[in-house]
């Protein structure tokens, strides 16, 4: 980046351009050891713990979408991202910036909806504010949800922590919530019935992390999809991983949508999907606890960390060779969450 450039929907899109941004501009300004580390949320000592706190903001287009709206994925959002830090989140606060004529039953749906998904995570929204804005400013409503929760003593998970010999599993499908948005946002009709997966991981982790087996690495891979949040990993612990495509779980249907539009599943954004990294002794454990989980039961082993070529992922393809899976330079599909 230099001072000519000017800002591009791509940099908000999770990929190469976000990444200078944060390293070029963001990261020199804030320097400090937890923005560093470039996971999903911060930890920090309390007195008496570790806590960890995370943010995120939502802009998502449309705002009603198959299988959730806005409201679900603020709330699933920063849950997953406090999660993903190995910390049970506790309270959630809510920033609603509405664009001025917005429906109040839209509104009110919005909210019913933030309401029914903290219940289901079991996390409480205790604050917030609002801010309404002249029509053509903003799209009908953005919110901002940050989320706070504390790490049981003995958990360390992290971006730089995968190891070679960690087997890389990935709780379930791919790329459905982006082609959700896809469908819904350019009135795509298909025969199947492709929804977002937006749901909170918490309890799922919660029972991995209870269970005694080691855990490296948790991460959603939300923008910019596996390939991105799996180059930012290999990048973060200087390791090389290596997919297997014959493993990757990607839905008849929304394999077949991603063909005809030209999409990558690997880069197509999820909502209720992690990435674990853990030692190949116990894969299969933590496998079975995540396929017990209701978000989980598509749960596969994809691929492993290698001490091979670090900070680069490589797909084994079907026919036999390998291709590298770069982190995306820009976005397929802006907006997306």
């Amino acid at each position: 980046m230099n001072n000519n450039d000017t800002i591009l929907l791509d940099h908000g899109a999770g990929g190469k351009l976000s990444h200078a941004m944060f390293s070029e501009l963001i990261l020199p300004l804030f320097d400090n050891g937890l923005l560093a580390k470039q996971d999903d949320g911060a930890v920090f000592e309390v007195p008496g713990g570790r806590m960890a706190f995370s943010t995120d903001s939502y802009t998502v287009d449309p705002i009603f979408f198959p299988g959730g709206d806005i409201g679900k994925l603020a709330v699933n959002g920063t849950v997953n991202d406090v999660a993903m830090c190995g910390a049970i989140p506790l309270y959630i606060s809510v920033g609603l910036i509405i664009e001025e004529g917005m429906k109040i039953h839209d509104l009110r749906r919005i909210l019913q909806s933030m309401a029914r998904a903290a219940q289901k995570a079991g996390v409480r929204i205790v604050t917030g504010d609002t801010k309404v804005v002249p029509r053509g400013k903003v799209d009908k409503i953005f919110i901002n949800t940050s989320g706070i929760g504390l790490v049981p003593a003995g958990v360390n998970v992290s971006g730089d922590r995968a190891r070679p010999g960690d087997k890389v599993i990935v709780s379930g499908t791919i790329a459905d919530h982006g082609v959700a948005i896809l469908s819904e946002r350019e009135g795509l009709k298909f025969d199947s019935d492709v929804k977002s997966d937006s749901a909170p991981l918490n309890h799922m982790v919660k029972r991995v992390l209870e269970s005694g087996s080691p855990v490296h690495v948790l991460r959603d891979p939300t923008r910019g999809g596996m390939g991105t949040t799996l180059n930012e990993i290999a990048v973060q612990s200087k390791v090389g991983i290596r997919l297997f495509e014959d493993r990757l779980p990607v839905r008849g249907p929304v394999r077949a949508i991603c063909e005809i539009v030209g999409f990558d599943p690997l880069y197509l954004a999820n909502e209720g999907k992690l990435i674990a990294m853990v030692p190949g002794a116990d894969a299969g454990n933590v496998l079975d606890i995540i396929r017990r989980d209701e978000f989980g039961k598509d749960a596969v082993i994809v691929g492993e960390v290698t001490d091979q070529e670090p900070g680069r992922v490589v797909l084994e393809t079907l026919i036999g060779g390998t291709r590298v899976v770069d982190m995306h330079t820009g976005d397929q599909l802006p907006r997306i969450c």
